[in-house]
């Protein structure tokens, strides 16, 4: 939860907005807090100290998501997530979790489209048994064909659950597939359905073989340590595992788009939902100077970013057309992305009258570059967000942990904000006309049916 896309942690901290004020505060640099090193394994390690409270966040992360799984194959990285809490040679199913609460701490994992990161959460003085227990499973993964039959038909139900049986989640998934034709981007991290019911074990095994390695993953650790010590503990518990050879990414590269792409789902819902996507950059490590990404984030925040912002403002509580809209856009991707506009439309409005609505403030965006004012505030609100994620150990690791994974330097954390500071009201103006055009455009639809009832 960095500070791209991340509008609503704002709201707390709007006091720094001061209207019209010509210079923001500097924040501290806090790259100079980290400490970095890589063991001859191939094994990067960040280290961020930070010692208000005497507790440590360990995570290692895996350049391996949903992106990286070809046709056929999609759901690989989610189902092996679920797996690695499945047990080793020395440990049972499930003994990692118990070992973590026994000791006082928290874990989980989660998958991205680029990444895989497991996480604990524990006092300080009990970082080596986080790192024994991940340096188990980064090499002895035990893969048994009932634990694997389980998990499977577990993640079949999330699957029902968090999109199968919400609406507006399958039209998002639609959307995905739609507005992306060759980027893998187009596939939900879950997985389709049909890849799911066709997965076999030895698919796992491969994967797992494939990308768990030393050499394709980051150990990031904040808290109150001492980076030396932790460099030690980690040769003690990482040093000895192999190196991999790691087959690339098939990475399909996104043409560029050059019509509108159109798609209406009718389904058993309530409201009408509304979604807008435009093909845009992300931050790439072939040209981290790129300001594009920046002044795209700046255009996010003038359209959304709390309630003064013009989307909320204007087509929810003045012209009433909405009952709620959102911007959501995260560069910090290994791929091209998009800038999405969701909303519904208030009671006794259409999705053509929302829709209308927001193609008028896309256009006023690209006709008349922002006031002073607005660009201040909004950068303003860019300070505030970062203040407040620095208050959590467990973000600041992610930060860091997101960017080596996703291929950029770790160093761009410090330097976000900044950049941001930097954007200028022509650099919005071009973004937007760029980008916000009518063939790079892709419109999802969710036409409500009856509740019981479903489109044949």
């Amino acid at each position: 939860m960095h500070i791209f896309g991340n509008r609503l942690l704002v709201l707390m901290l709007t006091a720094l907005s001061v209207a019209g004020c010509g210079t923001l505060p500097k924040q501290p640099d806090s790259a100079e807090q980290v400490h970095e090193t890589t063991l001859a394994n191939g094994l990067k390690i960040l280290v961020k100290v930070d010692r208000r409270a005497p507790i440590v966040v360990s995570q290692v992360w895996y350049k391996v998501g949903g992106s990286y799984e070809p046709s056929g194959r999609t759901g690989l990285s989610h189902v092996l997530e679920h797996m690695m809490f499945k047990g080793t040679e020395q440990l049972g199913p499930n003994e990692f979790s118990r070992v973590i609460a026994a000791n006082g701490g928290r874990e989980n994992a989660f998958t991205g489209r680029d990444y895989t990161a497991y996480f604990q959460r524990l006092e300080k003085s009990r970082l080596p048994i986080s790192f024994k227990l991940e340096s188990d499973r980064m090499q002895n993964l035990k893969l048994n064909l009932g634990e694997f039959k389980k998990e499977v038909e577990v993640v079949k139900e999330e699957r029902r659950l968090r999109t199968d049986d919400r609406p507006e989640a399958q039209v998002y998934e639609k959307f995905m597939a739609t507005a992306f034709r060759a980027s893998n981007y187009r596939n939900p991290i879950i997985g389709w359905p049909q890849d799911l019911e066709a997965m076999q074990l030895q698919d796992l095994e491969a994967w797992y073989r494939r990308y768990y390695a030393p050499n394709n993953a980051t150990l990031v650790v904040a808290g109150d340590v001492d980076p030396d010590e932790v460099f030690a503990l980690a040769e003690r518990y990482f040093g000895k595992l192999p190196r991999r050879e790691l087959a690339p990414a098939a990475d399909v590269a996104e043409p560029p788009q050059d019509a509108p792409r159109r798609l209406e789902l009718r389904l058993p819902a309530k409201v009408p939902y509304l979604l807008m996507g435009f093909h845009v950059p992300s931050m790439n490590a072939d040209d981290p100077d790129n300001w594009e990404p920046y002044a795209l984030e700046i255009l996010a925040y003038i359209l959304d970013g709390g309630k003064s912002a013009r989307l909320p403002r204007r087509l929810v509580r003045e012209q009433r057309i909405a009952s709620s809209v959102g911007v959501g856009y995260d560069p910090v991707s290994r791929l091209s992305t998009l800038l999405i506009i969701n909303g519904h439309p208030a009671n006794g409005k259409s999705i053509a009258e929302l829709e209308a609505a927001l193609q008028a403030e896309i256009e006023r965006l690209k006709a008349e570059p922002v006031s002073p004012q607005e660009l201040d505030r909004v950068k303003a609100q860019i300070v505030a967000s970062n203040v407040f994620e620095r208050d959590s150990v467990f973000y600041q690791a992610m930060k860091l942990g997101e960017l080596e994974t996703v291929g950029l330097d770790w160093r761009l954390e410090s330097q976000m904000v900044d950049r941001l500071r930097a954007v200028t009201a022509e650099q919005v103006l071009r973004v937007a006309q760029k980008y916000l055009v009518s063939e790079n455009m892709t419109v999802a639809v969710l036409a409500p049916q009856a509740i019981g009832a479903r489109d044949g």
